[in-house]
């Protein structure tokens, strides 16, 4: 994944609450595979009007929209189902950061999954930050200082401590546990001194049964 540190880029407002993951992206398109882009598939329903065709009044088909790398929401943004396709939604999207005052758990954590930020504010800042983006506009977010600034409006965020550390790492689960290599082998020689029964039979033969 690409670590963030300081996103210097374009934001947009979706000033809706409860945007849930079958809204973000509808079920039908998760058949698809990932490699067509699943960005296309972002908000797919919503954004257009009955004849199918994108509604010019809608934030993400605002001019300036498709160079937006943050977005703001209000409360509970990727509540509901557990599909992870929300989140590629969003990233094969351009997005890399999301600001909202609280996030479904499932949501929240596969962004992190995959390099995507979820950043927690207070309802009264996300309707600040919402005000000061109008339409799509200049925001830095700053993961090392945990500010988000737009304009001469500075607000705070903020994130799980571990989340943090992947995030500015790109690191998964798996680099995570490596940053623990030293005591893992530590450990296993310990464990396998102490241990000796317990430790796998070095020609593969079971050593039950034998004298």
């Amino acid at each position: 994944m690409k670590p963030i540190e300081i996103l210097t880029t374009t934001g947009i407002g979706l000033p809706h609450a409860n945007v849930d993951t079958d809204q973000l992206i509808p079920a039908r398109f998760m058949k698809e595979p990932r490699s067509v882009g699943y960005g296309q598939f972002l908000l797919f329903d919503v954004r257009r009007d009955a004849h199918g065709a994108p509604s010019p009044d809608y934030p993400l088909n605002q001019p300036g929209a498709d160079e937006a790398e943050v977005l703001v929401s209000r409360r509970n943004f990727g509540a509901g189902s557990s599909r992870e396709a929300a989140v590629y939604a969003l990233v094969d999207g351009g997005f890399r950061c999301v600001i909202a005052p609280s996030f479904g758990d499932i949501f929240a954590s596969n962004a992190v999954n995959n390099g995507l930020l979820p950043a927690v504010v207070n309802e009264e800042d996300a309707e600040r930050l919402l005000k000061a983006l109008g339409e799509a506009a200049p925001v830095d977010v700053d993961l090392l200082e945990q500010r988000i600034r737009v304009g001469e409006l500075e607000v705070a965020f903020t994130i799980n401590p571990v989340w943090r550390t992947k995030l500015l790492n790109g690191w998964d689960d798996i680099d995570m546990t490596r940053q623990h290599e030293g005591d893992i082998d530590t450990f296993a020689a310990t464990y396998a001194e102490r241990f000796p029964w317990a430790q796998p039979y070095p020609g593969g033969t079971p050593l039950i049964g034998k004298g």
